[in-house]
């Protein structure tokens, strides 16, 4: 189909006056929400301190709050949305398998099968033919919480390394493989066993290297291995992000997955790519293993496999690993009728529109009018990006390169308040993320970039 075409197919799936602010937000309705919220709800709550406001309704890369603002969407539920808000033809799909069946606990079912096949079919490298495919709980954490059972149960080894940065889930286990220091001592003793190591994080280099480096992350955790006096506990997995999302869209050199893939299979340790929120086509591949050479031996799912915010989760891996007995991990909710119906259509549906491919040119286009407004700006350090997964960093000073956390949540708040949703991210939550629907339009994405160059602009003004 061609792309004009398609601009105008997903043009019909948003608001068409996105966006549209009509009352400062929060307005009045919201306001009474948000009340309402703070007076029932746990203090747990987190979005609505950085997004305050109240949803009515979502179509396609737009939202309509309550008071009848309508805003662009740039972050489609942290990665959740592949083909954007209610898309018209999944909730079609929805509704009539809501009809039929929608709980089977993990007993067969034809949506079931369907996922599977599907996911068997996209599977990358050499785990096209050569996996198995657990359909867990709702959450990224438990589809984290399987890949740590495997890994210990598979190689009989306690140990896992996971890295700076990482963020994993909040459920015991994968909180664990968290560094977050918050965490660490809010919720100490977490489990044991987990040594945490230097991210490839080149603009921060831990090790004071330059590019090209010698990928001194690589060579470290190499003599975590081979030195006995290390503290490395028998280490059964590698935990890693193929590209770091809360930590503001952190992407390791060339070279680097390939040395840890390397290290892996010298010390009988699985390697497990997280790509709960980087894969199923938001790089431009559908995993994002695909960017870098690499298969790991377990690949873990959710945010977008659900479809359209339907709550998924699962794990791929290498078929010889598939060694546990039944029950070894189980969940009432695992691989739930509704999900996998929904999810197998768009996976469907985004190989029929070409979706990966068009993630790839969209996120081109996106980071280059990232780089331009972190060239006309003194508190862009640094701008990444692959595929529809941008983010720029946001500093006091490019040379010293102090986070600069509020001018980020100044921009934030500026963006909010002329129509359009995007998100933190960052160690220091300095680093804006741009994460839209893989079917938001060329004009979508021109006027958000609009508002958010301005919104930098007028943030660094009063600086």
């Amino acid at each position: 189909m061609l792309e004009a075409d398609l601009e105008q197919e997903f043009a019909r799936l948003s608001f068409p006056d996105a966006p549209k602010i009509v009352v400062r937000p929060p307005g009045p309705a919201a306001r009474r929400l948000l009340q309402r919220q703070k007076e029932l709800d746990s203090n747990a709550v987190l979005y609505p301190h950085s997004i305050p406001t109240a949803w009515e309704s979502g179509k396609g890369s737009t939202l309509r709050d309550v008071d009848g603002n309508i805003y662009i969407d740039f972050y489609a539920g942290i990665a959740v949305l592949p083909i954007g808000h209610s898309h018209p033809a999944a909730v079609e799909v929805l509704k009539k398998q809501a009809e039929k069946l929608i709980h089977s606990l993990d007993i067969p079912s034809e949506p079931r099968i369907r996922l599977l096949e599907k996911l068997f079919a996209i599977a990358p490298g050499d785990l096209k033919g050569n996996c198995k495919i657990l359909l867990g709980s709702p959450a990224g954490a438990d589809a984290n919480e399987a890949a740590i059972k495997l890994c210990k149960f598979y190689t009989g080894k306690p140990g896992l390394i996971s890295f700076e940065g990482g963020y994993h889930g909040q459920t015991t286990g994968a909180l664990s493989l968290v560094s977050k220091k918050e965490f660490k001592f809010k919720y100490f003793p977490l489990m044991p066993g987990v040594t945490i190591v230097p991210y490839p994080y080149c603009y921060r280099c831990p090790f004071g290297k330059e590019l090209p480096c010698e990928l001194t992350c690589a060579r470290y955790i190499e003599h975590l291995f081979k030195d006995p006096d290390s503290g490395l506990a028998e280490t059964g997995g590698v935990i890693v992000e193929p590209i770091q999302g809360e930590s503001g869209i952190v992407i390791p050199p060339n070279g680097f997955f390939k040395e840890l893939k390397r290290i892996c299979q010298e010390n009988s340790a699985l390697l497990v790519f997280d790509e709960v929120q980087a894969g199923l086509g938001r790089t431009g591949r559908m995993f994002a293993c695909e960017h870098v050479g690499v298969t790991p031996d377990v690949i873990t799912m959710a945010k977008a496999l659900g479809g359209i915010g339907l709550p998924m989760a699962g794990m791929m891996y290498r078929k010889n690993l598939d060694t546990w007995a039944p029950g070894a991990h189980v969940g009432t909710f695992r691989g739930n009728v509704l999900g996998c119906e929904v999810g197998a259509f768009v996976l469907d549906y985004m190989e029929k529109k070409g979706l990966v491919q068009r993630a790839q040119r969209f996120g081109e286009y996106m980071l280059k009018a990232a780089k331009e407004i972190g060239d006309d700006s003194k508190h862009v350090g640094d701008v990444r990006g692959r595929g529809l997964m941008v983010g720029l960093e946001f500093v006091k000073d490019k040379v010293t390169k102090e986070p600069a956390t509020e001018l980020a949540k100044n921009i934030q708040r500026k963006c909010f308040e002329s129509g359009l949703l995007v998100w933190k991210a960052g160690r220091w939550s300095n680093t804006i993320r741009f994460l839209p629907s893989l079917t938001i339009t060329r004009e979508l994405v021109d006027k958000g970039l609009e508002i958010f160059s301005k919104a930098v602009k007028d943030a660094e003004r009063v600086q």
